[in-house]
């Protein structure tokens, strides 16, 4: 089965390696021709257009950074798909921009998978990532070796629009828990704990996390480097407002959490680091959070 993939920015780039470590039939694209070099050392193909990085495949993979972007690329792909062909949409968005995005490609033809990922760039690199799956059992079983090349753990969350909802959450999450985690260690830092021990305890107790365990360690090195920015996470936090409106559930901790991003985009712009939120409280009370033996960047 011959795959293109389309979008090779921090995550996408990871997602495209996997593919191509694991022998399967790819061609790649991006607007930004920078990122040629990396495929081309790996003997990947690489297409001038999207238009043309699909023609002859059987399936498109598609790692965008908006819904806005997903349309332009799916309006530059669909006359040039062959009768047939899949669309793997593994970008992050709202379960409308799902339904309807997937619903032109359905009526020129083609299945459709969304199939976003969580749990950092990091995972991905190593293909450890896991991939949250929605539409139909037969497409996902067609896909599946595919996707088990790119990540390690596979959800099948039911039919389109399932995975954008269950990826919303995950994302929720990991904000909230980011801006606990820094109000966490500041709390140890004020109190006069040391704070590499600090760290140590709570990733042993109660009060652990995904995030405290993997971001951070990047707050204490003082790098903030997760490759995701304040943009992305306020994209990722008005998807679950959205979402909260729709099934009326009142997210409270997600609305104080996202007031909280707004003013740290405000404060040092979209593409921040989104670890950067933590600052928001450094900054504020003249106290930095630093300790020795944290990475600049997980690996």
């Amino acid at each position: 089965m011959r795959y293109a993939f389309i979008g090779l920015g921090n995550l996408g780039g990871h997602l495209a390696a996997s593919l191509a470590g694991a022998g399967l039939s790819l061609v790649v694209h991006d607007r930004d021709a920078g990122l040629r070099a990396r495929f081309d050392a790996l003997g990947v193909d690489w297409a001038e257009t999207p238009a043309e990085a699909v023609r002859g495949a059987d399936a498109v993979i598609t790692c965008l950074p908006s819904p806005i972007v997903s349309d332009a690329v799916l309006e530059q792909i669909l006359p040039a798909m062959r009768p047939g062909a899949d669309w793997i949409e593994m970008s992050t968005l709202g379960r409308e921009d799902v339904l309807r995005l997937a619903a032109r490609a359905q009526t020129a033809g083609m299945g459709v998978l969304e199939c976003p990922v969580t749990g950092g760039v990091h995972l991905a690199a190593r293909a450890e990532i896991t991939v949250l799956v929605g539409g139909e059992a037969a497409l996902f079983a067609r896909h599946r070796p595919a996707l088990a090349a790119m990540g390690s753990r596979i959800f099948h969350m039911g039919p389109l629009g399932s995975a954008a909802l269950i990826k919303v959450i995950t994302n929720m999450l990991a904000f909230i828990h980011l801006v606990a985690d820094g109000e966490a260690l500041m709390l140890a830092k004020r109190g006069g704990l040391d704070l590499k021990t600090a760290w140590e305890a709570i990733a042993a107790s109660s009060g652990s996390s995904f995030v405290h365990e993997t971001e951070g360690q990047l707050i204490l090195n003082g790098s903030y480097d997760i490759a995701f920015t304040m943009d992305l996470a306020l994209k990722d936090l008005g998807f679950a407002m959205q979402f909260g409106r729709a099934f009326g559930v009142p997210l409270d901790l997600a609305a104080m959490t996202e007031q909280t991003f707004v003013k740290g985009r405000a404060a040092y712009g979209g593409g921040a680091q989104s670890t950067q939120i933590v600052k928001l409280l450094e900054d504020a009370l003249g106290t930095d959070l630093r300790a020795a033996g944290f990475p600049a960047r997980l690996e």
